[in-house]
């Protein structure tokens, strides 16, 4: 694991019934399908041979239908669940090496946690909610309600911390949950499908709550959904699972310009190109454009590699002339009104 590496999972198992080991023996010798290690050994194949890495300070989302095993690999990162096989390692940790003491201690100080439900203590203030991990780490109580209170006015929830979570809008709550999981200032926060139960209006709003927070706080992230258009909205990466196996990994734009197979193109098929491909991805090579059409106009618009496909059209729209193309103050490609027409239909569903 170097440096820049805060998860790194290799070829992570999770076979649940009574005979696991030998489910996995069989599908390595014989090359078991899911339905059949479910018919000779009664048993369901969760997670199949997964691997992953996760950066510092990345935003790395888990999509997949229901059923997929996203939310179920994310449960071995903590060791909620235990894998078949597999190795797990966080920050350099060795996380299956763990007794059960030194995981109680790495739980609490190296992983945070936010839930679809908000799982928040009805009895307890908004503030008594957001220092219990300090509480549990023994924090004496001054010190973990000034820490608590920061928390919440980082959540733009300071006025709300003496109301019960009842009090509260759905919304509301999920933040507070965000904030309990900050609060004791985890290195990596696990998140599962946090905002899938919200209404779509609070819930783009608290996707750019998060957006936001993550801008400020840096935190490496784990971020479970179900949705594309979520997990495009705010993953650096994405992986994409099915049937417990890992289909593509990728940025946004990997996977909607070269999905793998004709799954995760189904899945990327209704979702706009305009802020996910980039000016690199859509450009051709300078040289042989210039030396079969001859040189740009002076006035000709140039933009950064990392152009959205939505300015690229609009720049189009005002120039006839090609678009020039730099990275680090070079000329490196060109685009046609062309190129953008072909990007466009390419991403669009025929009926």
């Amino acid at each position: 694991m170097n440096d820049d590496t805060v998860i790194e999972i290799s070829n992570v198992w999770k076979i649940f019934g009574a005979k696991p080991e030998l489910a996995l023996k069989a599908i390595h010798d014989r090359g078991l399908t899911k339905a059949e290690v479910l018919a000779e050994f009664n048993a369901v194949v969760g997670v199949a041979d997964v691997s992953l890495d996760v950066k510092r300070g990345e935003i790395f989302c888990i999509m997949g239908l229901s059923g997929s095993g996203k939310s179920t690999l994310v449960r071995h990162f903590n060791r909620l669940l235990e894998p078949t096989s597999g190795k797990i390692e966080i920050e350099g940790t060795d996380v299956m090496a763990l007794g059960p003491k030194e995981l109680q201690t790495f739980r609490n100080r190296k992983i945070g946690m936010v839930f679809q439900n908000f799982a928040l203590m009805p009895h307890r203030s908004v503030l008594d909610n957001v220092a219990m991990p300090l509480e549990i780490r023994q924090v004496a109580k001054n010190e973990r309600m000034r820490q608590a209170a920061a928390i919440l006015d980082i959540v733009e929830l300071g006025a709300w911390g003496s109301k019960f979570a009842h009090e509260l809008s759905g919304g509301m709550q999920q933040r507070v949950g965000l904030a309990r999981a900050l609060a004791a200032n985890p290195d990596v926060l696990l998140m599962d499908e946090p905002f899938s139960a919200l209404d779509p209006l609070i819930r783009r709003q608290l996707q750019d709550e998060f957006i936001r927070l993550s801008k400020i706080l840096k935190k490496s992230t784990v971020f479970i959904t179900h949705d594309l258009d979520e997990a495009v909205r705010i993953g650096d990466r994405i992986a994409i699972m099915r049937d417990g196996k890992m289909v593509q990994m990728g940025t946004a734009e990997d996977i909607v310009m070269h999905p793998a197979d004709d799954y995760v193109a189904d899945f990327v098929a209704g979702i706009s190109r305009l802020k996910v491909v980039h000016a690199h991805a859509v450009m051709q090579p300078l040289a042989p454009y210039l030396a079969k059409n001859g040189p740009l106009p002076a006035d000709a618009p140039r933009v950064s590699e990392k152009e959205t496909l939505s300015n690229l059209i609009t720049l189009a729209i005002n120039y006839t002339s090609a678009i020039l193309v730099e990275d680090a103050g070079q000329d490196v490609g060109v685009i046609t009104r062309a190129d953008l027409l072909r990007t466009v239909i390419e991403g669009t569903e025929v009926s």
